[in-house]
């Protein structure tokens, strides 16, 4: 049995698909990096210097100016200013992985090997020949 688990872990696939999970992981940080601390700035700073990560309402009435604040006194708020950072993380992760793809299947698309020419088998030495060939290139058969 741990024969098979090692065999197993040392296929291709499950390595690649942990380098990916790691990957992902680090570059997930650096896209919630981007967006919190450069892309919503510079959107909260053109609608009025809102800062979205303090956007919420708040459900028991009391007034609390952020969503910390809110969260020390136990208050229940519905933070959609964070959903709205989250949102836009997602649309960028989606965007980069739709353009990593999009990049991979060109590159694997290039690779492909072109389709075999149009031809048909030589009766006597069972090569393919071009269709309209009148003697087979490889036992110069007559082909008729």
């Amino acid at each position: 049995m741990l024969q098979e688990f090692k065999t197993f872990i040392m296929k291709g696939n499950v390595l690649d698909l942990a380098v990916g999970v790691i990957i992902g992981g680090a570059f997930g940080k650096i896209v919630n990096s981007a967006v919190n601390d450069l892309i919503m700035p510079l959107v909260g700073l053109v609608m009025g210097k809102v800062d979205f990560s303090n956007l919420f309402i708040n459900l028991s009435g009391d007034n609390h100016q952020t969503v910390a604040a809110a969260k020390a006194a136990g208050v229940p708020t519905l933070n959609y200013g964070i959903f709205l950072n989250t949102t836009i993380d997602f649309l960028i992760m989606a965007l980069v992985i739709f353009m990593i793809i999009k990049a991979a299947n060109k590159v694997r698309k290039a690779e492909e090997p072109a389709p075999a020419p149009p031809g048909r088998e030589c009766p006597f030495c069972k090569s393919t020949v071009h269709d309209e060939a009148t003697r087979c290139p490889h036992c110069t058969s007559e082909l008729r």
